[in-house]
Order: C-alpha cells, then sequence, then structure tokens
C-alpha cells in the first residue's frame, strides 16, 4: 500500500507569489508530515476561481473541480486561514460551502466520499480568534465525513493592533513548532489507521 498524502488547502487572500503566512505554517506542516512519510502539496485557493455556491461544479469558468479532485486524492486536508476580526477567512468559508456538496455523495458501499480522509487546521493572525475559528473548521468538515486527529490543530496570533506577522518572525516558535509536530504525528498515525480500517458501510 502506499504511503499516506496531504493536500493543505491555503485560505491566504494573496495570490501566489505574494508572501503569505497562512502558507508558510501549511508547509511548517507538511514538512513534518514528512518526518511521517506523508508527501504533500500546498495549493493557494485564490489561484483559481471558485465560483460560490455549493455545487461540485459551477459550471464553466469554475475551477473548483480541480481543487476537489486535489481533496478526493488526498488522505489528509489540511486547511490554513488567516485571520480577518476574529473569523476565518472568506476563501476558508467559501472552501466549506464548497464542500458542502460532498454530503450528498457516496462510494459504491454507500459511505459518504469523505470518510477515511483526515482533517487538520491551520491558523494565523495578530488578534484572538484561532480558537474560534478551530471549532467552526472542525465541526463543518466532521459533518461531511472528515476525521479529526487528537490535538489535529497549530495556530499562532501576534499581539493584537500591532504590525507584524507570522511572515515577519525570525524562527518558529517553541510551542508553534511543537504543536505543528504533534499535529502531524496525530494525523499520519489517524490517516494509517483509516486506510487499514475503514468506516462501515451502510
Amino acid at each position: 500500500m502506499t504511503e499516506p498524502t496531504a493536500l493543505a488547502l491555503v485560505c491566504t487572500l494573496k495570490a501566489s507569489p505574494a508572501p503569505s503566512s497562512s502558507d508558510l505554517i501549511a508547509r511548517q506542516v507538511l514538512a513534518e508530515l514528512e518526518k511521517h512519510g506523508v508527501s504533500g502539496r500546498t495549493m493557494r485557493v485564490v489561484d483559481h476561481h471558485v465560483a460560490p455556491g455549493v455545487e461540485k461544479d459551477m459550471g464553466e469558468g469554475d475551477q473548483w473541480p480541480t481543487l476537489r479532485r486535489a481533496v478526493l486524492d488526498s488522505d489528509i486536508v489540511l486547511i490554513s486561514t488567516p485571520t480577518w476580526l476574529g473569523q476565518m477567512s472568506s476563501v476558508a468559508k467559501r472552501v466549506l460551502e464548497r464542500l458542502d456538496a460532498e454530503l450528498s455523495e457516496t462510494d459504491d458501499e454507500g459511505r459518504p466520499i469523505l470518510f477515511d480522509k483526515v482533517a487538520a487546521a491551520a491558523v494565523v493572525g495578530n488578534e484572538d480568534g484561532a480558537h474560534a475559528i478551530v471549532a467552526s473548521l472542525f465541526q463543518a468538515l466532521n459533518d461531511i465525513g472528515f476525521s479529526v486527529p487528537a490535538q489535529g490543530c497549530t495556530y499562532w496570533n501576534g499581539e493584537a493592533m500591532t504590525p507584524g506577522d507570522y511572515n515577519d518572525l525570525g524562527n518558529v516558535p517553541e510551542a508553534v513548532a511543537s504543536t505543528n509536530a504533534t499535529l502531524a504525528a496525530n494525523a499520519a498515525h489517524l490517516a494509517r489507521v483509516l486506510r487499514e480500517n475503514r468506516y462501515p458501510g451502510t
């Protein structure tokens, strides 16, 4: 059996190649996952035209199907988002809206198509909101079939109302590095467990 794979959907508001703190922390998590034999890649959602809607394909010009295929091909999906006004980015909310279509998708055994996939989250910002954002992300992702590992999130919040962000730090804070490592270890473990012991069909 091949090794698990991971996808980081980076929900920054900045198109490539602009520096992005959400992209940076996502790549750090992917680097930790590599230590556990999990290969991964990032995709910036704003580099694609993702139409509003709750269907798998919203028609001409909609590039969500490309991102959807990447999700379906991965064992672990990391949503990485900045914090704005204490909320996840509008891009992250758009991702959740589009994933809503998977509620009606099932496999040959009648199981929701996203069963056996692992969800993780990363949040950055120089204001509070990380815990609330993770709670909203995990509720939505679990509702459509993802499993959430123990301590499956990582975050960094700088001091509120001050300049600078995660990109500006000279090194990874020890607490963030440790959390990244735990997230990766537990996500990789759960992905392997679910590969060997799938959820039952209906």
